[in-house]
């Protein structure tokens, strides 16, 4: 991988997170909001069939709740949804919440995701039982102590492309998939 594709990846990881509740059923179509911090990646879609592999490894069924931590267009989102779960995308970038919002519609998962310009190191996640991640790994390792934190012990975390030891420590996977290339990584919490 070229250094500069993996900060562009890393770039498209941070910009979107998805968060659900186990509340109300979500309102999809929220109004991008101006005058938040830019993004710390730059956007790269995942692959559909990476994100049916994020979803599988997760074991994502109705009842689940998915937070997507720079969510793009939301594409793991409305997958999620599709599957009977509940989910929240959560970006920084109103350019990627308006196209989060489009897909939304276009998919008519309304009634189960909702769409929320905001900072994925801000945004409360409690409530997720699945957190789905395409950041990169400094980003990633930034996270711990909040996924840690703020999800119940067990829960599922996905990332695409980027692991966890950034730092230098070995936070060794459950799973570690290849698809078409691409790598998958799964953990629960708590993140040792």
């Amino acid at each position: 991988m070229h250094l500069g594709f993996a900060k562009a990846f890393v770039g498209v990881l941070l910009l979107g997170v998805s968060t659900a509740s186990a509340g109300p059923a979500p309102q999809a179509a929220a109004p991008a909001q101006q005058g938040l911090r830019q993004p710390d990646v730059i956007y790269v879609p995942t692959r559909q069939s990476v994100v049916d592999a994020m979803l599988k490894v997760a074991n994502v069924k109705a009842g689940d709740v998915l937070y997507d931590l720079g969510c793009g267009d939301g594409r793991i989102p409305v997958t999620a949804a599709k599957l009977g779960a509940r989910a929240v995308c959560i970006d920084i970038d109103p350019k990627r919440i308006a196209e989060a919002n489009e897909n939304v519609k276009k998919s008519g998962v309304g009634d189960r995701v909702r769409v929320l310009n905001q900072d994925l190191f801000t945004t409360d996640i409690s409530e997720a039982t699945v957190v789905t991640l395409y950041l990169l790994p400094s980003l990633n390792v930034k996270l711990i102590p909040k996924l840690n934190k703020e999800l119940k012990p067990g829960t599922r975390i996905v990332s695409h492309a980027f692991d966890m030891s950034a730092d230098g420590v070995d936070r060794k996977p459950r799973e570690t998939l290849n698809v078409n290339g691409r790598t998958v990584y799964f953990w629960t919490i708590p993140i040792q």
